[in-house]
């Protein structure tokens, strides 16, 4: 799509302790470690950040030949494709029950891109991306005893009634419904990807849990995807919006976590709405009203403050 758990992100994608985590994992591409040694650690965050909103925005320009799930699909695909090669995954050594939970986390990855994708057919970029961070601000409060956090959450609730469709509000209520299905989504992936994440080794649980999610999706967006071959155009940024979303993210942001703690990395994804918003005013020319950006406002403020006021040492789980 963070903080006791520490916040989350979409981008839709990773394991790894937990954390909007792509975290820990023992290697990472040979371009992002060459990157790593020129740039810092809150860099690469940033360059991460506007990768996954870029891909988002990207992923937009199919949807009038692929539709949005065709355009899940055709991500998942490429992005599973290009993992795989990454990381290599040996299929030996694990039990039926390692890999019902890659089922169940690749089923959970599916769902949040297939919400999160329909959501911006209807709403604008950086409102989606808001509300989608209500799942990890969800599970960092479940998990949470601080008085301060409760706060947090009545920040975020009004965040959340204020995009509310009422009292003439012009967004789409449906996409608002799909943005918080993503949000749900995302919250059952943060918690499954910590299990995940001690099972499979680096980024082979994505790897094995993405390709499971794009064979869920394909009996919804086959029949889309059949256009797709005939143009090899539509193939080609298809294969963009998975380098964009998927690879270079999650590879930059393990760098990030070499070199952050877990809490400033939690407070710095928060951000992540404001990135959003960005790309969808300056490559899509969405613009949202006063009563949005405020709503956007309390939700990243929400965000930040559970983060911050999480412990160092817990783990921030990630799309």
């Amino acid at each position: 799509m963070s903080s006791t758990l520490q916040l989350p992100h979409l981008r839709g994608d990773s394991p790894q302790q937990g954390s909007m985590s792509r975290h820990r994992a023992p290697r990472s591409a040979p371009l992002t470690q060459v990157a790593s040694r020129f740039l810092p650690p809150h860099l690469l965050l940033l360059i991460s950040m506007f990768s996954v909103q870029l891909g988002a925005a990207l992923a937009k320009s199919l949807f009038p030949a692929l539709g949005s799930t065709g355009t899940v699909l055709l991500r998942l695909t490429f992005a599973s494709l290009m993992l795989l090669l990454v990381w290599r995954p040996r299929l030996r050594d694990y039990t039926r029950r390692d890999y019902g939970l890659v089922v169940l986390f690749g089923v959970c990855i599916a769902g949040l891109n297939g919400f999160f994708y329909a959501s911006i057919a209807r709403i604008p970029l950086g409102i989606a991306v808001t509300l989608e961070f209500v799942g990890p601000l969800g599970v960092a409060l479940a998990s949470s005893r601080r008085l301060p956090d409760m706060l947090w959450a009545v920040f975020a609730a009004a965040g959340v009634m204020l995009l509310a469709p009422i009292q003439g509000m012009r967004i789409d209520p449906v996409g608002v419904g799909l943005a918080l299905g993503a949000a749900g989504c995302w919250a059952a992936y943060i918690l499954l990807s910590v299990r995940v994440g001690r099972i499979f080794p680096g980024g082979t649980g994505l790897a094995l849990g993405m390709s499971v999610g794009a064979i869920a999706i394909a009996p919804f967006g086959m029949r889309s995807l059949t256009v797709a071959w005939h143009d090899p155009s539509l193939l080609l940024v298809g294969a963009g919006v998975a380098l964009l979303s998927s690879v270079i993210p999650f590879s930059l942001e393990i760098e990030a976590l070499r070199r952050l703690p877990a809490r400033i990395f939690s407070v710095l994804l928060s951000l992540e709405p404001v990135v959003g918003a960005l790309i969808g005013l300056l490559v899509l020319g969405e613009t949202v009203g006063l009563r949005a950006i405020i709503a956007m406002a309390l939700i990243v403020v929400a965000s930040g403050g559970i983060s911050f006021g999480g412990k160092g040492d817990n783990n921030h789980p990630g799309r």
